[in-house]
């Protein structure tokens, strides 16, 4: 089954536009974002709405088909975040004035690991830190005006 062009509108909306893991703009991509499956096809996924995130090509790329990663603090495997069923700002805040994700919970902290969203595997490769202080410097960061970034 494809993914309408209904449907893909409407996760679109549903995310306002921004990747539902790394919070980028999607109007700011050289692309178009993807659609990402929560839970992936190949463990049983369905094409439904419900198991559809917004999500930037390289969340994407980086996520895979993982469901799970380890929390760095405990070692523990932990599943990683789940827009569908959790809320990004329990899992995630925004440090550095909005150019670090950093995970306050085993969820988040897996997830940050995971899907690499801060470019720490390779720390010469700053691309998504220095994309989100140009974001900061033009106030187009996906959530200038938020008062939890700090």
């Amino acid at each position: 089954m494809s993914i309408s062009d209904e449907v893909k509108q409407a996760i679109r909306e549903r995310a306002r536009y921004v990747c539902e893991y790394c919070h980028s703009l999607e109007m700011l991509s050289a692309n178009r974002f993807t659609f990402d499956h929560v839970i992936p096809k190949s463990l049983g996924g369905s094409d439904n709405i419900d198991n559809l995130a917004l999500a930037c090509r390289r969340c994407n790329e980086r996520r895979y088909n993982f469901v799970a990663g380890v929390d760095p603090e405990t070692q523990a495997i932990v599943p990683i975040f789940n827009p569908r069923q959790q809320s990004w700002k329990d899992h995630f805040m925004w440090r550095d004035q909005g150019v670090v994700i950093e995970g306050t919970t085993p969820v988040g902290r897996a997830t940050c690991i995971r899907l690499d969203l801060n470019d720490t595997r390779y720390p010469e490769n700053d691309s998504i830190r220095e994309t989100r202080r140009f974001w900061i410097k033009t106030g187009l960061h996906p959530l200038s005006d938020d008062p939890c970034m700090n």
